[in-house]
């Protein structure tokens, strides 16, 4: 762990300094010369530090962007997003989240509270259970359906509160009526006395990449009301996805 801890300040310290030699590297974490270069050679290999012209001194190297790519697509979403959000937490007057898939689990991104939740739960950064959740279920709906089997095989169906899908052929026909709609719902079947609504957003291929949910206390944001208002978000999310690059 010691080592792990070490290579990581080594990063820090050429992401700050722009460049620095073997010497500057180990007086900074406070080891030997000979540590840090060894620890400088682990990190080149993997190509995550290169040397540059000026001898002996290294800076960062193209495989942190690899390392990058893999979180620039759900920071790429929350900006895109933040505006879609921002205007329908205020038309709905409901809390709106930007959800994405995390392995068995759905995890918010991004939140704004309307103006009648003041007291809400703030979401951001929460993993959430897939089949309880209406963002979850809209994730769970566009995967293909042998990999949807083996996330719910590992996940697992836990009965979270009286309402909560259980029964995985129940689950099933939920998620379908969710892909015809356009929508996937949740009455109560992750808290009791919470109600929520979420649409896909899909990226310039017309992937489903995240889910953009309102959600509410069940008796304001009623059943009725959230079928009715379900267009409303289903547009939201239709922009998010064109911001994104979509155009179908």
């Amino acid at each position: 762990m010691q080592s792990v801890d070490r290579a990581i300040s080594v990063l820090e310290i050429l992401a700050r300094r722009g460049r620095a030699g073997v010497s500057e590297v180990a007086a900074e974490i406070e080891v030997h010369k000979s540590t840090a270069f060894r620890l400088l050679g682990a990190l080149e290999a993997r190509g995550l530090v290169e040397q540059t012209g000026e001898r002996g001194k290294y800076r960062l190297g193209f495989g942190i962007v690899r390392l990058a790519g893999a979180v620039t697509g759900r920071i790429d979403i929350t900006q895109q997003g933040r505006p879609v959000c921002e205007r329908l937490a205020e038309e709905l007057g409901e809390t709106v989240n930007i959800a994405v898939l995390q392995e068995t689990y759905a995890i918010n991104l991004y939140q704004v509270r309307g103006p009648g939740a003041v007291a809400a739960h703030n979401w951001v950064g929460q993993l959430t259970r897939l089949h309880a959740t209406s963002s979850g279920k809209v994730l769970l709906a566009h995967l293909p359906a042998a990999e949807r089997a083996a996330v719910l095989a590992e996940a697992g169906l836990e009965r979270l509160t009286p309402r909560t899908l259980t029964s995985a052929p129940k689950l099933e026909r939920n998620l379908a009526q969710a892909r015809r709609r356009g929508y996937a719902w949740t009455v109560e079947e992750l808290e009791v006395g919470l109600h929520a609504i979420a649409a896909p957003v899909r990226d310039r291929d017309g992937v489903v990449i995240a889910a953009l949910s309102a959600s509410g206390p069940s008796y304001r944001f009623t059943e009725e009301r959230m079928h009715r208002l379900a267009p409303v978000l289903v547009t939201g999310a239709a922009e998010i996805s064109h911001r994104m690059g979509f155009l179908g």
